[in-house]
């Protein structure tokens, strides 16, 4: 396994327009908003369908799984047959499915349906980030991700209160039923706005799985991608865990925890921002990730500190600021893991997507099962080993590439 950090030079535009960026994040919010709009509606689907909440939670098991195994596979039909073909075919797909989540008769058909729905809709953020790579290169790429990953950012945090909202005044189904349509207006961006991004002339010459191990096999790959998959793994662990750590053992209201969690939102759109801001202005994205790292890391001491004090409301400060540097690593990160892919970049979207979403589901079960009576501290450790780790990781490749 080699470890390279140059890429051929290539003409390519200067910087991506602000209309073919926000094209680009409507069709990467798909999933975002699809694990997050129905959450308040579990209840609802329990006792519609007579079943246990155990099973409605399968349902979003389900989705988070067929999104890391759908993104290795619409990953190399994109370098073969370019990003558009797969793009509306997958849109097709992913609305058809969706249809039948709204009607599924049973929670079997369900959970089913949402597993079809996920493998669908995992081709959106693989050729947004291939797209992205086909367009651009260096400092403008590592922007364009920093812009969608602030959109990741958005969308979990707005998506619960518009399923809330919707909860209120439609059934279940019609919750649903507002993410088909969705998807159908997805379909439509997607027929008539999106353009091709790959020439036939880069296209790879035959449909190949191998592309994969290609893409593996580049050292400076690895690295980046296994970096980004611990830093979201560490964010995921909160995102799991802040409700009930918040809620249950800080005493806020559902309110209040609304509002932290959505000023940790704000600070992942913040840092998002910062990064691509940092990209335009010429600071390489290893200087960002480093003082990211730091901030992280300190962050998290503290977090481990004020978890174990007597006043561990005062974990609150530290999370959200190990949360906002930890998305100055991701959007980065990002950057670094594309521009290694360069001639297999549907195979690297892919399989960055696998490494975040793989690495996140091991390691998210972590602070519940090691949790005991002190939740909060689980949380803090876990999330600290992680953005640890990430660090480690980094500073191992940076030394190899030396």
């Amino acid at each position: 396994m080699t470890l390279t950090t140059t890429t051929p030079a290539r003409s390519r535009p200067a910087t991506l327009s602000t209309r073919r960026l926000a094209l680009f994040a409507f069709i990467a919010a798909a999933s975002p908003l699809a694990i997050d709009l129905y959450l308040a509606s579990f209840p609802a689907i329990a006792a519609d369908l007579r079943t246990t909440p155990a099973m409605v939670q399968l349902t979003l098991t389900a989705y988070i799984a067929g999104v890391a195994i759908g993104q290795p596979i619409w990953g190399p039909l994109s370098d073969r047959y370019g990003r558009r073909r797969p793009l509306v075919v997958s849109n097709a797909l992913t609305l058809m499915a969706s249809l039948v989540v709204v009607l599924a008769p049973t929670i079997e058909t369900l959970v089913t349906a949402r597993f079809v729905q996920a493998l669908a809709a995992a081709a959106g953020m693989v050729v947004v980030r291939a797209m992205i790579s086909d367009l651009t290169e260096g400092l403008e790429g590592v922007r364009a991700l920093a812009l969608m990953m602030t959109v990741h950012a958005v969308v979990p945090v707005v998506a619960p209160v518009l399923g809330g909202v919707l909860a209120t005044v439609l059934p279940w189904r019609g919750v649903l039923g507002v993410f088909a349509a969705f998807v159908a207006l997805q379909l439509v961006a997607s027929v008539l706005l999106v353009r091709e991004s790959l020439p036939p002339a880069r296209r790879a010459r035959r449909l190949s799985y191998l592309d994969l191990a290609r893409v593996m096999r580049r050292g400076a790959f690895v690295v980046h991608s296994t970096t980004v998959g611990l830093a979201v793994g560490a964010v995921m662990t909160f995102i799991a865990t802040s409700s009930f750590v918040y809620q249950e053992v800080l005493g806020l209201t559902p309110l209040q925890f609304g509002l932290s969690f959505g000023a940790n939102a704000c600070g992942m759109v913040a840092a998002g921002l910062l990064s691509a801001r940092l990209a335009r202005r010429g600071v390489r994205p290893t200087r960002t990730m480093a003082a990211g790292f730091a901030g992280a890391v300190s962050g998290g001491v503290l977090m481990i500190a004020a978890a174990a004090s007597p006043w561990p409301v005062l974990l609150v400060g530290p999370v959200m600021a190990q949360v906002f540097f930890l998305n100055l690593v991701m959007s980065n990160g990002m950057g670094l893991a594309m521009a290694q892919a360069r001639g297999l970049s549907g195979a690297g979207s892919a399989m960055l997507g696998f490494w975040m979403f793989g690495i996140s589901a091991l390691v998210t079960p972590l602070a519940g099962m090691v949790a005991g009576s002190r939740p909060e501290i689980a949380m803090a450790v876990v999330m600290t080993t992680l953005a640890t780790a990430a660090g480690a990781v980094f500073c191992l490749g940076l030394r190899l590439a030396r």
